[in-house]
C-alpha cells in the first residue's frame, strides 16, 4: 500500500475499490462533511455499515465538517455547534478506523488584526489539543482552504508541535490559486515541518477547479521535487505523508494516477 489516497464513490463502491487495488491506493471519504449527513444518522449508519462490510483498503483518511465550522469565533454559540461538528466527525472517523481527519482553517485571510489572529491561534490549540488527546488513535490535519498566505497555520502548527496527532494538511491547489501572491515554494518551507498529509488536483491558478492532474496549470513537475525533499519519510511524520488525489469521478481518478506514475511518484 503506497501513501496516495481516492475519494470513493459510494454509489459505485465496487468499481473504487477495483480502482484502489489496481493502483494500490487507500480512500479518503467524502461522505460525512456536512451537517445534513452527520444529522442523518440512519443514514451515516448505513454508510459506515456499508463499508465495513467492504473489502477496504489498508490506508484510509476522512474529510470532517467544514462548513461553517469557526472553533475560533467570538460567538460562544457558533464555537459551540462548531466544536459538535467536530467531534461528530471525529465519531464518525473512529467508527470507520481512519488515520486521520482533514479539517479546514475557515478564517478570513485579510482580516489582520493580532485579536482576530490570536484567537485563531489560541482556540484552535486548545479545542484540537483536548480533541488530539479524545482521538489518540486518529491523526487531526489542519487544511488552507482559502488562506492567502500561510503564516498563520504555520504559527497554529508550530504552537501545536509537541502533540503527537496533530499536523498540517496542505492543500497544493489551494496554495496554488488563493494563494498566489506567495511563490509556492514559500508555502512549502513556512508549512512542511508540520505537514502530514497533502491534497492535489489541478487548476488555472486562479479558481479551486479540481481538475485532473495535468489538466491545469499548476507545475507538477516542481510539485515532484518538493515531494521528494520535503514529504516523504521525515520528522515529524517518518512513515512519510499521505497524498489525497482530490478529484471525483473514476476516469478523472485513473487519469491523474497515471499521470502520477509518469511523474515518477507512483509505483
Amino acid at each position: 500500500m503506497q501513501n496516495f489516497l481516492i475519494i470513493p464513490d459510494y454509489k459505485d463502491l465496487d468499481t473504487s475499490l477495483a480502482l484502489a487495488s489496481a493502483y494500490g491506493v487507500g480512500f479518503e471519504y467524502n461522505d460525512f462533511f456536512t451537517p445534513a449527513m452527520l444529522d442523518d444518522t440512519a443514514e451515516t449508519d448505513r454508510r459506515i455499515d456499508r463499508y465495513l462490510a467492504s473489502d477496504l483498503p489498508s490506508l484510509c483518511t476522512m474529510h470532517g465538517d467544514f462548513f461553517d465550522v469557526l472553533v475560533f469565533s467570538d460567538d460562544r454559540e457558533i464555537r459551540e455547534i462548531s466544536k459538535k461538528r467536530v467531534r461528530q466527525s471525529m465519531d464518525v472517523a473512529r467508527r470507520l478506523k481512519a488515520k486521520g481527519v482533514v479539517f479546514h482553517t475557515n478564517h478570513t485571510s485579510f482580516i489582520k488584526l493580532p485579536s482576530y489572529c490570536d484567537n485563531f491561534v489560541n482556540r484552535n490549540k486548545e479545542f484540537f489539543s483536548e480533541i488530539c488527546e479524545s482521538y489518540p488513535e486518529i491523526d487531526v490535519y489542519m487544511e488552507n482552504m482559502f488562506d492567502t498566505e500561510p503564516y498563520l497555520l504555520s504559527r497554529l502548527a508550530d504552537e501545536m508541535k509537541d502533540v503527537r496527532n496533530f499536523g498540517v494538511c496542505l492543500d497544493y491547489a489551494h496554495a496554488s490559486c488563493f494563494g498566489r501572491d506567495i511563490p509556492i515554494g514559500e508555502w512549502v518551507k513556512s508549512l512542511a515541518p508540520y505537514v502530514k498529509h497533502l491534497h492535489i488536483n489541478d487548476n488555472d491558478l486562479t479558481e479551486d477547479q479540481h481538475l485532473p492532474l495535468g489538466d491545469g496549470k499548476i507545475d507538477w513537475e516542481e510539485f515532484a521535487k518538493y515531494y521528494h525533499t520535503c514529504f516523504t519519510k521525515q520528522a515529524p511524520n517518518p512513515s512519510g505523508c499521505t497524498v489525497l488525489v482530490e478529484v471525483n469521478g473514476i476516469d478523472r481518478q485513473k487519469k491523474s494516477l497515471d499521470y502520477l506514475k509518469k511523474l515518477g511518484l507512483l509505483s
